[in-house]
């Protein structure tokens, strides 16, 4: 569906996703699809290190013909760029998931520059619910992932708006391997996801978000369908 398209589908069915091609995002977006909702999703370019997961994202939504934006704010790269996720020219920390070793991988004010943006398109399309994909294992690291964030962001959704928006974490209280479960028991293939912050050809197998990745699938006893260097699984 382009986005210019008709919506076949009442306004109440309508929903706009935060996908970025990652996993959890990529489980999100099925789970919009599996509850019903015409799903509207909405890939930021902010100036990140690489395109790898928004290039995944359009190859994945052309396939599923759902309509997919992917939104230009590199205008606004030189505001959020004190992250190693926005200056390649500050190591990213390769170690396990810690307050510690990943601060440096925070965006400043991410996902509420985001979620405006997307509550936004979901006011003019008329869709009442947008889902995004914090999740419990963020809660440590990253303050736009924690419960009272999305508590505070729903209350200010209700009310900036003559229509209000929900909005809607369904992962919020759970960790990678149990996105990974409600993935897999919808059939889904994770190849279809780039989750490592390095945009090679190969994932690193090093860096935090490979290492909790690669973790999740361990927990289930699974191989990751990505190609690491090495031979990393």
């Amino acid at each position: 569906m382009s986005s210019n398209a008709q919506h076949s589908s009442p306004a109440s069915r309508r929903a706009v996703v935060i996908y970025s091609g990652g996993m959890d995002s990529f489980t999100v977006l099925h789970r919009a699809i599996d509850e019903g909702f015409e799903v509207h999703a909405l890939s930021f370019d902010y100036g990140q290190r690489h395109r790898r997961e928004l290039e995944v994202a359009a190859r994945v939504c052309r396939r599923l013909g759902i309509d997919h934006r992917v939104v230009d704010l590199r205008a606004i790269h030189g505001l959020i760029d004190a992250s190693s996720l926005t200056d390649a020219s500050k190591p990213l920390p390769k170690a396990a998931y810690a307050g510690d070793n990943m601060r440096s991988t925070v965006v400043p004010n991410r996902n509420m520059i985001l979620l405006a943006l997307a509550i936004g398109h979901a006011v003019n399309i008329e869709a009442p619910v947008c889902f995004y994909g914090a999740h419990g294992g963020d809660h440590a690291i990253y303050p736009d992932c924690r419960p009272e964030f999305v508590d505070k962001i729903n209350a200010v959704a209700a009310i900036a708006n003559y229509q209000p928006v929900e909005v809607v974490a369904p992962y919020l209280h759970a960790d990678k391997a149990s996105i990974l479960a409600d993935g897999l028991a919808m059939g889904l293939d994770y190849a279809d996801t780039w989750t490592c912050y390095l945009g090679a050809a190969l994932a690193c197998g090093e860096c935090g978000s490979c290492r909790e990745r690669l973790a999740a699938f361990a927990a289930h006893r699974l191989e990751d369908p990505l190609d690491y260097v090495d031979g990393v699984r």
